[in-house]
């Protein structure tokens, strides 16, 4: 698969940093924390030794639940990104160029230490990989996260009927996503939903039910978890991801 260029750009990653490490913008709560948080409130008591955070970004998600877990695998298909994990994870401290207006920006610097997270990074290891075609080393997490993940994959049919096995018995995979669902990142006959089927809407949730049945059981009812990318001072994104629970059965 080739990488969608938009992920390897300076002012792309500047954007991210500031999605994962910045200021709140209109209201609402840092969405790469709130995952976290809700992924760590659907363990409910289960083991927290090993986590997987697949499309970890810029890295705030595995930084968050390394507070609680053994050990936290974070992967992205961005060397950029996961370059910029690294960094973080060795200096505690993250400097970008935030794009205001035009060719104006600002220089931010982000540090572990203030978001409370200082002593995560000896328990985060950050790599760069598909998440449709993981190496088999990752493997037996109490915990797979997904988030804002499967509406970017190339396959992502592959991902989820292959997941359950980097997952313990009774793991969970944790997915939040959007559902925008776009050909320039995954072919129109790949889509897990967003179609009309037998003449009937099916909606990317029947097709998680669907595809994840063999392997998972939903737990709970999906949630929506709101977020806010600032791309310049005067234009955001605002969007909603829906987020699902589901608990590995074996068969």
């Amino acid at each position: 698969m080739q990488s969608n260029g938009f992920y390897e750009h300076d002012a792309a990653l500047a954007q991210y940093l500031e999605f994962h490490f910045g200021e709140l913008w209109h209201g609402e709560p840092n969405f790469p924390k709130e995952l976290a948080d809700a992924a760590l409130e659907a363990m409910d008591g289960r083991y927290s030794g090993r986590a997987l955070d697949i499309g970890c970004a810029c890295g705030r998600t595995s930084f968050e639940l390394a507070r609680v877990f053994d050990h936290v695998d974070g992967i992205d298909y961005s060397n950029r990104f996961v370059q910029a994990c690294k960094e973080m994870a060795i200096h505690k401290v993250i400097r970008y160029a935030r794009p205001e207006e035009g060719e104006l920006f600002t220089h931010q610097e982000r540090t572990l230490e203030h978001l409370g997270l200082e002593q995560t990074p000896k328990r985060v290891a950050f790599h760069q990989g598909d998440a449709c075609d993981l190496p088999p080393q990752f493997k037996d997490y109490d915990l797979v996260l997904a988030g804002n993940l499967i509406d970017r994959l190339y396959d992502p049919a592959r991902f989820l009927t292959t997941i359950h096995e980097r997952l313990t018995h009774d793991g969970l995979l944790v997915i939040a996503s959007p559902y925008t669902w776009l050909e320039e990142y995954t072919p129109r006959e790949s889509w897990v939903g967003g179609f009309l089927k037998d003449g009937q809407p099916y909606g990317t949730l029947d097709g998680l039910r669907d595809t994840l049945a063999p392997n998972f059981r939903l737990l709970g009812q999906p949630r929506s978890l709101p977020f806010v990318i600032r791309e310049t001072r005067n234009k955001f994104q605002h969007s909603f991801s829906e987020l699902t629970v589901w608990q590995r059965v074996d068969v």
